[in-house]
């Protein structure tokens, strides 16, 4: 079957202009009525990385939030919000996600009821939130970011999600590099698959992100589809890249879980020729998931990439050795630290680090080759 993903300008979060633009962008794909039917029980799961305002462009925007929930009471159905927080494994750290993130605040405007992803259901060997299996009907709301280990954090990685807490780190510790971890992402959108996922691109991120080592860009595009495959791949032409850089793109359309090949997709609303970024700047580690794994195996000790502490944005909140899938960082006399010969490079320190106090620092040589 065909694929059908729909690309619309908005160029802010005002109320208006984004309930209008979202509108847009289910209706160009068959209207909202085509996914929600008014007996389901929708779950809307935004991407909450962290607990960080809506500034900050590391959440999906409360306001982009609204605008779905408001398109689906529209379609009679029921609706209820949640997400699990990147590596958030204590209830009380939820809460502040929730608070800081305006979902709160946004679920009380809205009446419809806030979740926390507490329980799971072991399925296909993966500890997915139970919610699950509670809900008629997922929508997806992925931001559109760079991510350090897989590039690009799109529709299919917003699904890692439904792994609640500190499972992610288990997960991080069987999958350490980025074509592993791609196979995981695969597998859990063979288990998820939303009915309809929506970016928010509105404000987007470049450079070292997902979080608060990226740089904004006023993106101001919104993309729909039901295929998550065929999103990343109009994500990735976005950026300039191939859909195929992506590895969990490509490795999900390899298993025929979505289209990546542009000839198997119809593209509605912008002509994707004009929303094009050539200029738009990847993580400095996204080579490495480019480069042949030949090569890689052959100079990797001379070509890497390491985290960095800033030990005077460090505030020592412990998070970074939480989320460690190696104990490759540790406390030691008040102060942070990172052991680079047991780390892997998978940044999980750097994704979670509220304070923006780890950056990447690159190898002379891959100073040198321009990297």
């Amino acid at each position: 079957m065909r694929s059908q993903v729909s690309i619309v300008k908005c160029k802010s979060y005002e109320r208006r202009e984004i309930e209008d633009a979202v509108r847009k962008s289910v209706d160009l794909i068959g209207t909202i009525s085509g996914f929600v039917k008014p007996t389901d029980k929708v779950l809307i799961k935004p991407n909450l990385l962290s607990a960080s305002t809506p500034d900050s462009g590391i959440d999906t925007h409360p306001e982009f939030v609204r605008a779905v929930i408001k398109l689906v009471k529209e379609a009679g159905a029921s609706v209820i919000l949640g997400d699990s927080p990147s590596v958030w494994g204590e209830i009380a750290e939820v809460d502040n996600v929730y608070d800081k993130s305006g979902m709160r605040q946004l679920a009380e405007e809205e009446k419809v009821e806030l979740v926390k992803f507490r329980q799971i259901k072991i399925k296909s060997g993966y500890p997915v939130a139970s919610i699950v299996d509670e809900c008629d009907c997922i929508i997806s709301l992925p931001k559109f970011k760079t991510h350090d280990l897989m590039t690009m954090t799109g529709a299919i990685k917003n699904l890692f999600g439904f792994i609640p807490g500190l499972y992610k780190v288990e997960l991080h510790k069987k999958a350490l590099a980025s074509w592993d971890m791609a196979k995981v992402l695969a597998d859990i959108y063979s288990i998820v698959k939303p009915r309809l996922s929506i970016v928010d691109g509105i404000v987007a991120m470049e450079g070292d992100g997902p979080a608060s080592g990226g740089i904004l860009r006023n993106l101001g595009l919104i993309l729909a589809g039901s295929d998550a495959v065929a999103i990343d791949s109009v994500m990735a032409t976005i950026m300039g890249l191939r859909p195929k850089d992506i590895l969990s793109t490509k490795e999900a359309s390899q298993r025929g879980l979505g289209n990546a090949d542009f000839k198997d997709i119809d593209i509605f609303g912008e002509d994707i020729r004009n929303v094009i970024v050539p200029d738009y700047k990847l993580p400095q580690t996204s080579i490495v998931n480019r480069l042949p794994r030949p090569f890689l195996n052959v100079g990797k000790s001379l070509l890497h990439f390491r985290p960095s502490m800033n030990k005077a944005k460090c505030t020592v909140c412990g998070l970074c050795v939480k989320a460690c899938p190696v104990s490759a960082i540790s406390i030691e006399k008040k102060q942070t630290k990172i052991d680079n010969k047991k780390c892997v490079l998978c940044l999980c320190c750097k994704e979670v680090c509220p304070q923006g106090a780890i950056s990447v620092k690159k190898s002379l040589v891959a100073k040198i080759a321009g990297l």
